[in-house]
This record gives C-alpha cells, structure tokens and sequence, in this order.
C-alpha cells in the first residue's frame, strides 16, 4: 500500500469560522439591563459578535400596541431596521391587571422559535438572548441539529432573570452583567460651561424613549 506523504507545513485540520446569529427578545433584553443599570448600545452589541465569526443575521424582537399613534418603541425600531437587524414585531395586548394598573404583553416565543429552526442548518451557534423557561424545548431541537446555543440572561438579580431549566439545557450561559463593557452605551463626557454651545450630536442607539416609558414595556 502507498502511504501519501503528509507534509508537516499542512494542517490536518483547516480552521474554520463559526457562523452564528443573534435571536434577541427586546423586551426581555430591556428589562435585563436596565435592573443591571446600563443601557444596551446595539452598535456596539453587533460589532462585539461579529468578532466572534461570521454574523449571519441577527433577530430583534418585539411587540408593539397598534393602538398608539406613536409608540415609543419606534425610534429603536427603525433604527436597528436599518442598522444591520432583522426587526420582526406583533401585535401587543393591552390589559388592566388586578390592582387596576395598565399592562401590555406580547410573548415573541413563536416568532423567534420559527426564525431558530428556519435558520438552524446554516448554523454552528446560536446567541439567545431570553431567559423565558419556554424556550428550553427550543434549544434542546436546535441542539439535536448539531447547532451550538448560548443563552444571555443573568443570575445577577433578585430574582434571577433567567429560568433554571433554560440555563441547564443550554450549552453555555452569558450573563449579561459579564457582556455588559462590550455592549454598554458609551457615555459622553460633559462639555464645559465655558465652551460655546453646540448642536446635540445624533445619539448611536436611540435608547433614551424606554426611559419615560418603562412601565409600558411589552413583558
């Protein structure tokens, strides 16, 4: 038998960039960063994981009240549309709970699980970024692919944000507090009094709408 020569410069094994994508549950992002106490730059989040390999797309989910003329959701909305997400949104629910307060809910699960497994065989990692215990089965079809999944949440809470049985059926956790100095809105240093007034600079994620609104947030 003729064995071939293996020349010594030739690597067995050529590496090879992981394809990933992002699949975020904006409400869910939300309330997550904000009880850390930082604002999400989504610039800087899509430029973090696309160093990590080849970004294939990254997902943004949320729910808006069609009832509103003007939701303070939109600005984000359009924004990330145009700044290299696929935002995909639905309808929201508005209701009174118990105590008479207004709530709105809207649960992405469905839309975001249809995108995972559409896009699955494309796939060596999935970023979840939820920590709803009803998507467990979701990973765990996405896993029987042969996809990688990472879920982002934290445990830095009282509550925790994320769901026991999530963080044991993924194949990693990313608490969100860890991922927080990649990802964290850059903030500007003051200008002095002395300085002659400027026009404001456009702001690189239009975040700031949440903050009169919180109470509002899709759950």
């Amino acid at each position: 038998m003729v064995m071939a020569h293996i020349s010594k410069a030739t690597p067995l094994h050529s590496e090879r960039i992981e394809r990933l994508a992002l699949f975020i549950d904006g409400a869910n992002l939300y309330a997550a960063s904000r009880t850390l106490g930082f604002d999400v730059d989504y610039k800087n989040l899509l430029a973090h994981f696309r160093r990590q390999g080849y970004l294939i797309r990254a997902y943004y989910y949320t729910a808006l009240l069609e009832t509103e003329e003007y939701s303070p959701l939109r600005p984000l909305v359009d924004w990330l549309g145009y700044n290299g997400y696929a935002v995909v949104t639905k309808p929201a629910k508005e209701f009174t709970d118990a105590t008479g307060r207004r709530r709105v809910k809207g649960s992405v699960d469905i839309e975001m699980a249809v995108d995972v497994l559409d896009l699955a065989s494309r796939l060596d990692h999935a970023v979840i970024f939820s920590g709803d215990g009803d998507l467990r089965r979701l990973v765990e079809a996405v896993q029987r692919r042969g996809v990688r999944v990472t879920v982002v949440s934290t445990i830095r809470t009282q509550p925790a944000m994320i769901a026991d049985e999530l963080r044991r059926q993924a194949d990693a956790f990313l608490d969100l507090a860890d991922l927080a100095e990649h990802v964290t809105r850059r903030q500007v240093e003051p200008r002095p009094r002395t300085a002659p007034p400027r026009p404001a600079a456009p702001r690189a994620t239009p975040a700031e709408p949440f903050r009169e609104t919180a109470g509002d947030l899709p759950e």
